[in-house]
């Protein structure tokens, strides 16, 4: 009898410059070029201590340059120069411009450092977006 149960997809890397408004689930690896906190608050003095982060973390590969927003534990992870996978990551629209994020269905994991470089010339978090409606009559 065959196993009936389905393999595992290999992941489909993507990269910087294939990103588009409105898409999700992309896998890709990336090097951290800088990372500022931009939100910390909470409470660390009741039973749970419940701590919200963001970071605001400029990554990037041989092909361009975006913005990741980082939360919570994934904040110690993007540290400047070090190499991460981002897997089923998202894009988000905030204020007109593309921003990377890695929700509770995504993952981030440090890896082995890569051997390129980001191309800093080509920063994607840069270009505004225009929502337009189309009408068809």
């Amino acid at each position: 009898m065959a196993d009936s149960k389905p393999g595992l997809r290999k992941p489909v890397f993507t990269k910087v410059d294939q990103l588009r408004p409105g898409t999700s689930g992309h896998t890709l690896t990336v090097k951290v070029v800088d990372a500022k906190m931009v939100m910390q608050k909470g409470r660390s003095d009741g039973p749970q201590s419940r701590q919200m982060r963001i970071a605001e973390c400029l990554v990037g590969d041989e092909t361009g340059m975006i913005i990741f927003t980082a939360r919570n534990d994934q904040v110690d992870m993007m540290k400047e120069g070090a190499t991460v996978t981002l897997r089923n990551a998202k894009i988000d629209m905030f204020k007109g411009s593309m921003r990377l994020a890695a929700d509770k269905w995504g993952r981030v994991e440090v890896t082995e450092p890569a051997s390129f470089t980001v191309k800093e010339d080509n920063n994607l978090s840069l270009i505004e977006y225009e929502l337009v409606n189309v009408v068809v009559e």
